[in-house]
């Protein structure tokens, strides 16, 4: 299961999982986040539908956080639909109507394989799960989040990555929670980052790939601003392909807490790193990539996709 915001780098992420054959796919849940909700879940299905894959259920989710308002949305660095201005065709698939919450826990419910859940953007859809379907959450087998820094401070404020300054009480349940867990954050992120010759290998097997390509262009531009870069940084893609490859990421048990005073650390995950914890509460942190090793990863399976779906 996704658990996302489309975004740029979220359309990137579910591709990728398409893209790789150990993946079974079975729902997408949708969350407020770099754009407003109804947007959300329509850039969902559209990037289903590009990859021939309108089969997998669309679930609607929190339009809002938990407790306060999000502060502003990311139409800034997606561009105002979230797609970095790209065209994608509309899906012929409706929506699900479950809520996604429902969608979540009756899946996990149902499902007599172990089920991994990769949240990529804010967290608001997994605390409600907590919170009102506690018997289903214990049947997540792996929890994979992006979002957060151990050390690296914020990309939204001096202190707070998006994802958990969008809704920090979601994400204080969530890493306050016994679920495994694993936290993909900005220190393994940031130094991953997709180049323009990579963008060009996946742009020339097929219209799947072009169309991700030019999806990333505003992307590119806003790394490029933002963190001097030539390419984009490709951090829900990231956490993809540790949930995809376990072990991808080297990862330390930390005690994480977050910040949810209204000050200037609002989002802050506090990760404390004098050393390795027993608690059950802990989460393994991503501390370390081979960035070049999870680029090649990355444009090798979109171009593999791309590549099928002429």
């Amino acid at each position: 299961m996704i658990d996302t915001d489309p975004g740029i780098d979220d359309a990137l992420a579910i591709l990728l999982a398409l893209a790789s054959p150990e993946v079974d796919l079975r729902l997408v849940t949708t969350t407020h986040g770099n754009v407003e909700l109804a947007q959300t879940t329509d850039n969902a299905l559209r990037v289903l539908h590009l990859a021939g894959r309108s089969d997998v259920p669309v679930a609607a989710g929190a339009a809002e956080s938990l407790v306060y308002p999000q502060p502003e949305r990311a139409g800034h660095v997606h561009g105002q639909t979230g797609l970095g201005g790209a065209q994608l065709a509309p899906s012929p698939a409706a929506v699900d109507p479950r809520p996604a919450v429902v969608a979540l826990a009756e899946l996990l419910l149902a499902s007599e394989e172990p089920v991994t859940v990769a949240a990529i953007g804010p967290w608001t859809n997994v605390a409600l799960l907590l919170a009102t379907y506690p018997q289903a959450a214990a049947r997540i087998d792996r929890l994979v989040l992006m979002g957060g820094s151990a050390s690296r401070g914020g990309n939204v404020t001096a202190a707070a990555e998006f994802n958990v300054w969008a809704d920090p009480e979601a994400a204080a349940r969530v890493l306050g929670s016994a679920v495994p867990t694993v936290l993909v954050g900005l220190d393994v992120t940031v130094p991953t980052v997709l180049g323009e010759d990579g963008i060009a290998r996946f742009a020339a097997a097929g219209p799947v790939g072009a169309t991700a390509a030019a999806i990333l262009q505003q992307y590119v531009d806003h790394a490029r601003s933002s963190y001097g870069t030539t390419g984009v940084v490709v951090h829900d893609a990231l956490a993809l392909t540790e949930a995809i490859v376990p072990g991808t990421l080297g990862t330390v048990r930390r005690d994480v807490v977050v910040d949810t005073t209204r000050g200037a650390g609002r989002g802050q995950t506090l990760v404390d790193r004098r050393a390795v914890s027993d608690s059950p509460t802990a989460v393994d942190v991503a501390e370390t990539v081979d960035s070049a090793a999870a680029v090649e990863f990355l444009v090798s399976r979109l171009a593999g996709l791309a590549a099928r779906a002429r």
